[in-house]
């Protein structure tokens, strides 16, 4: 086990550096790896982190991976807490729920899908365990998935699903992983962060079991999050979709044919990016999903088809490349009146009025339409202009161009996904650099970090 591992250690090492480390909670922790302020995140619990952190950081695309603790009731706790809890739990003198030993997994979307993600999580440790994971046993090593956004759930949910039936075609039981939103997520120790770097030979304690993730699935829908290509053709339902499985409310669908030169374009520039709020599914068929209506039959592919309650309410015909023209097709029908006057028509809120405008919560600000991150709020600062203010954007969010309108010479903010107006950059912010992105919070979405709720 690894906790009898761990206590032969330099055990004078380990407590001099559990002494000298803060532990920190999300309002107040800075990235302990400078990489994780970049790209998305979701966290992991696969038994112990030392090797977990290794086998997630090998994945091509996964920026920085960090140890940490998460799952439990309480917000600050350190690694002899944790084990000192789980004694408190066998021996019955304690009910709270225990921390996860975990891993903080960030990577660039733009590179890996968080599905591919996902099947590596599956296949390099052992998801049937329950509160174990080989010799290491207590509900400390459970298998779990901490999501940071619905989005993420859905993809994790459908995973699940599809590794659930190769592991019991291969004769193994029910998946025991929980697949929660992220809380009390608290970095661990230094000396527990890339441990088996600085310790070649040391305890990993990660095996798996041998199945593999059995990738895309023959038939069945996409929905909610990327799906890498790797220059092969995607299998897609060639049956109609199940409408009892989407969501009622608004859902889109993407219907494809077969050898579509534009239908793998929409998927590699549109689909297999896709953070949007609102969740989407794919076909090779005509026909709209069991229970569902069309308005009139399909011409082209890809047709991209939004239904409300069941019904077709608006589409999408064709696609060759016109990126901005799709994402203002779809930005007018989940914008409200005023956010689309800002968008597409370069207008500005009166200041003082953005719900977002005093937002301090950790968290990030998003491209209200495509989900792309835009400004992490650790880059926004109170200017007292009435809107948002950010010195730095998420690399290659946004984009800049010359705005001589009203008169001026200033320079405009667009967001680089889906090209909607946001608001202009000017050089009287704080140093070093002096830039203050002056952003339209109207056209900003909050997601915070950690807990969730549905209206997120």
């Amino acid at each position: 086990m690894k906790t009898a591992i761990a206590a032969t250690i330099g055990s004078i090492i380990i407590m001099t550096a559990f002494a000298m480390e803060k532990t920190v909670t999300p309002s107040s922790a800075t990235p302990t790896h400078a990489a994780s302020s970049r790209g998305d995140y979701i966290v992991f619990g696969m038994g112990c982190f030392w090797g977990a952190e290794k086998r997630m950081g090998e994945i091509p695309g996964v920026i920085d991976v960090e140890s940490g603790y998460a799952g439990g009731d309480r917000s600050e706790v350190g690694y002899e807490d944790v084990l000192a809890h789980e004694k408190m739990l066998r021996a019955g003198r304690m009910t709270a729920r225990n921390h996860a030993e975990v891993v903080k997994v960030t990577f660039d979307p733009t590179r890996v899908s968080l599905e591919t993600v996902l099947e590596k999580f599956w296949e390099n440790h052992d998801p049937t365990q329950g509160d174990r994971q080989g010799n290491d046993i207590g509900s400390n090593y459970r298998s779990a998935i901490y999501f940071n956004r619905e989005g993420q759930k859905s993809v994790a949910v459908a995973t699940l699903d599809v590794y659930q039936k190769a592991l019991t075609d291969a004769g193994f039981g029910k998946i025991t992983t929980e697949i929660l939103p992220l809380k009390n997520y608290i970095t661990a120790e230094k000396y527990h962060q890339d441990y088996l770097k600085k310790n070649p030979d040391g305890y990993c304690g990660l095996g798996g079991t041998g199945v593999k993730y059995p990738g895309i699935p023959a038939k069945g829908a996409r929905t909610g999050a990327a799906t890498a290509v790797s220059g092969a053709a995607m299998s897609i339902s060639d049956e109609p979709l199940n409408g009892g499985n989407l969501n009622l409310a608004r859902q889109l669908v993407v219907f494809e044919a077969e050898n579509c030169e534009f239908c793998r374009r929409f998927n590699e520039e549109i689909f297999n990016q896709w953070q949007a709020d609102v969740p989407v599914a794919a076909t090779m068929t005509s026909n709209p999903p069991s229970g569902w209506t069309l308005e009139k039959p399909l011409f082209a592919a890809p047709t991209i088809v939004m239904f409300e309650k069941g019904s077709e309410v608006a589409r999408y015909t064709g696609y060759n490349g016109e990126k901005a023209n799709f994402w203002k097709w779809l930005g007018f029908h989940l914008l409200s009146p005023e956010q689309r006057k800002i968008a597409f028509q370069q207008g500005t809120e009166p200041p003082f009025t953005a719900s977002n405008l005093d937002e301090k919560r950790p968290g990030r600000f998003v491209d209200p339409i495509t989900g792309e991150t835009l400004f992490l709020s650790n880059t926004k600062f109170e200017s007292g202009t009435g809107w948002p203010s950010f010195f730095e954007p998420m690399e290659g969010s946004v984009t800049l161009h010359v705005d001589n309108s009203h008169g001026m010479r200033r320079v405009e903010v667009r967001s680089a996904s889906s090209g909607i107006h946001l608001g202009h950059v000017f050089d009287d912010g704080p140093p070093p650099h002096h830039r203050r992105y002056c952003i339209n919070g109207n056209v900003l979405k909050f997601i915070p970090d950690g807990p969730m709720s549905d209206k997120r």
